[in-house]
């Protein structure tokens, strides 16, 4: 079953990189109103769940559609806030969170008494909890804490805990390094499986990819939650200008790419002289560090076509020299140090920028490069390949980078005109696109309409994937293309999922499968919303010939078809 599977996966997936580039009449061809309806849910959801068709058929597409882009007229799902209240760091500043969770570099600190113990009686627990556990691992193999969001010597007990909130103080006192990834992990799968603000979320799961940091990256452990809540989830219908400020006055920006260091060249090489004999244990000397200025312009604004040098990368860094952190370790917030920042005169993008400037010089920066052609013209592809397809058609690209430009970057304004597009709602956008590990897991729950009551489980799933959340190391962020996903291995860890979802094998959730039909074609209706293809009828057939059919089997199998990879 499983070879077959795979075989028939990979037929149907191949069609999807059609596009040449170079032929886009399909997305001339219009949907049918049910097509729309489905369309609509597929691509700005994550995933529809049973009754959300009827729901948007009855209130019209275009309707629905605005009220999303305007979730602050949306009653949120009083379920939501249920499952997000007791992950205590989300309401945290960073160093508060720093304090009930310190990094281990602050825990090593203070065994040696470098620093004062927490004066909380239970965050001092913890940090006795967390010395414990260090050098138990030291005498062990001497390795450093794992990736995963929880250590797999306590899972068993984390999985037996039902109470939510007796989990999470498990959680912290056991493992309190884990407790920030653990909160963000459920948050992130609760808000996208119970939401009722579907678009808002998978505008939040964009900008975060498109602003990628690295949640174990140092002090990123303990400054991540901050930065999707503040800095992120505020502005994913804003201006750009403002999210990109944001963004780059982030502690866990400038420390995931280093700008926090970065100071003078003049001043890196007159402490080098002054101080090289203490110094010389340094792996690194301080100086200009072009990390930001770099991927701010390839990654964030222009686009590596965008028409910058490296003389601009330069010259972008040297305008955010002094952009740093007060001690990131201890939850430390942005502060400008005059003292460190290059006053010289700068030219960026052939824009003059005088000698003697401050914290405005990258407050320059940061206005070229928001209003740069290049930047409306990058963002709108991007948008436009997460939302539309792969290959969008380069005419719907310039009117949404008209828009961009004609509104100062009014990001609602041009998802407004992407959205409300004949290309949207075409025959080239269509199932066109193919669901990453996060879209299949999170739409194969809704879609089944499971009770989810432990997220992390989920989390374990996606990363399996290949998409752990908030651990993407490169700061490109998790790809949409479908290419990123198809490939066997893959399929078959997703077919696997599928099957084990329906068989209330993934621990934390639950599906009725009671619920489901008692023959394969009305299964398919219930979970895809939509008549099953030929090809997969026939394939779960044959799957059910080799195996004694139950629903919960039926529904697997559709969860795991090729049909139910497309969005």
């Amino acid at each position: 079953m499983k070879k077959l599977s795979i075989a028939l996966m990979l037929a149907a997936l191949a069609g999807l990189a059609a596009y040449s580039g170079t032929d886009y009449s399909q997305f001339n061809q219009p949907l049918n109103k049910d097509q729309e309806v489905l369309h609509t849910l597929n691509r700005l959801t994550f995933g529809p769940r049973p009754g959300d068709v009827e729901v948007v058929r009855k209130m019209g597409v275009k309707k629905w559609i605005d009220q999303q882009l305007h979730p602050e007229r949306i009653v949120e799902n009083p379920e939501l806030a249920a499952r997000l209240q007791p992950l205590e760091s989300l309401q945290m500043k960073a160093a508060e969170i720093a304090t009930n969770y310190p990094p281990r570099v602050v825990v090593q600190a203070m065994s040696k008494g470098l620093m004062p113990l927490p004066q909380d009686a239970d965050a001092r627990q913890r940090v006795e909890l967390q010395l414990q556990r260090l050098k138990a691992r030291q005498n062990a193999n001497g390795q450093g804490e794992g990736r995963d969001p929880l250590q797999q010597a306590m899972r068993q007990q984390v999985l037996a805990t039902t109470d939510p909130v007796e989990r999470r103080k498990l959680v912290a006192d056991k493992a309190p390094q884990q407790a920030v990834a653990y909160d963000l992990n459920e948050a992130k799968l609760y808000r996208a499986i119970y939401s009722n603000r579907q678009l808002e979320e998978q505008m939040a799961d964009f900008w975060f990819n498109h602003f990628n940091v690295y949640i174990d990256k140092g002090a990123d452990r303990i400054l991540t939650s901050t930065y999707e809540r503040d800095a992120i989830r505020p502005h994913v219908f804003g201006n750009f200008r403002d999210l990109l400020e944001a963004t780059a006055q982030s502690p866990a920006m400038l420390f995931y790419l280093d700008n926090w260091e970065s100071v003078s060249s003049e001043l890196g090489q007159r402490d080098i002289n002054q101080k090289a004999k203490l110094r010389a244990k340094a792996k690194q000397a301080r100086g200009l560090n072009e990390n930001y200025a770099r991927e701010l312009m390839e990654l964030h604004t222009l686009g590596v076509d965008g028409g910058y040098t490296q003389h601009d990368i330069i010259e972008v860094a040297r305008c955010f020299t002094g952009w740093t952190i007060n001690q990131p370790n201890r939850g430390g917030e942005f502060v400008y140090n005059d003292r460190v920042h290059d006053k010289g005169e700068k030219t960026v993008l052939g824009v003059k920028i005088p000698a003697g400037g401050g914290r405005e010089d990258a407050e320059r920066v940061l206005d070229i490069l928001a209003r740069h052609p290049s930047t409306a013209h990058f963002i709108s592809t991007k948008l436009a390949k997460k939302f539309v397809a792969d290959d969008p058609p380069p005419a719907l690209i310039e009117r949404m980078a008209k828009t961009f430009h004609d509104t100062d970057g009014d990001i609602r304004a041009v998802m407004s005109t992407m959205l409300d597009s004949r290309e949207f709602f075409s025959e080239g956008a269509f199932q066109a696109k193919v669901k990453t590990p996060l879209e299949l897991i999170v739409s194969a729950v809704r879609a089944s309409d499971a009770q989810v009551d432990f997220a992390i489980p989920l989390a374990t799933q996606i990363a399996q994937l290949g998409e752990p959340l908030y651990r993407k190391i490169e700061p490109t962020g998790y790809s949409s293309a479908n290419s990123e996903w198809v490939n066997s291995a893959a399929l078959l860890a997703r077919m696997n999922f599928a099957l084990a979802l329906t068989d209330n094998r993934v621990p934390g959730s639950k599906v009725d499968a009671i619920k489901f039909a008692d023959n394969p074609a009305a299964v398919a209706r219930q979970v895809l919303f939509h008549e099953a293809s030929p090809q997969t009828l026939d394939s779960i057939k044959k799957a059910l010939a080799q195996r004694e059919p139950t629903p919960a089997l039926v529904a697997g199998l559709v969860l795991g078809s090729p049909d139910f990879q497309r969005r």
